[in-house]
């Protein structure tokens, strides 16, 4: 248990019986009134965001994630396949609790799953990924404008803005964070 004004952004709490990832939290000392902590979360079940005032004095459960690394092999369009680089053992993931992760999943990633209580939660992916272009415009010779892009998609579906110089079966770095282009891998 940790005091209420400990939270940070990016903490798991558990919070009526629920996980929560804390989003963002002030901590107000208004005149002569007692000082209390707003919190906004968002639920890890469902995804929700809720804001909650938390009295200086409350404590407050922090959830104990495993972080395990893990590669990911494929997908079945239902399920997503990864395997633990230790062990070998393999395990599967829904679409819907990976979110936007889909996006940057390509064979052979080695990224991060968390655990609570043996059961994932999501995955934490590395801050750049080196993906393949598959689709976008041709090239304009001795294009060297920095300001103008071009939409490319990549092998999973993801389209990111690029240089015009860039061609299909380039390999580019992307920023996982934002989705945006980093350089050529």
């Amino acid at each position: 248990m940790i005091s209420a004004t400990q939270l940070r952004p990016g903490m798991v709490i558990k919070f009526n019986n629920e996980l929560y990832s804390v989003f963002s939290m002030t901590h107000r000392t208004p005149g002569n009134l007692r000082g209390f902590v707003q919190a906004r979360m968002r639920g890890l079940k469902n995804g929700t965001m809720i804001e909650h005032r938390f009295s200086s004095e409350d404590k407050v459960e922090k959830a104990m994630l495993d972080e395990q690394e893990m590669e990911y092999l494929y997908d079945d369009g239902e399920y997503f396949y990864f395997m633990n680089t230790e062990t070998y053992e393999q395990m599967h993931l829904m679409k819907d609790l990976l979110g936007d992760a889909v996006n940057y999943l390509i064979p052979q990633l080695k990224l991060k799953v968390e655990f609570y209580e043996g059961k994932p939660l999501g995955v934490e992916l590395p801050a750049t990924v080196d993906m393949t272009v598959v689709e976008t415009e041709p090239g304009l010779k001795g294009a060297t404008v920095s300001n103008v892009t071009k939409p490319a998609k990549m092998e999973t579906g993801l389209v990111v803005q690029v240089p015009p110089f860039i061609t299909e079966g380039e390999k580019i770095r992307v920023n996982t964070a934002e989705g945006t282009y980093q350089e050529r891998a």
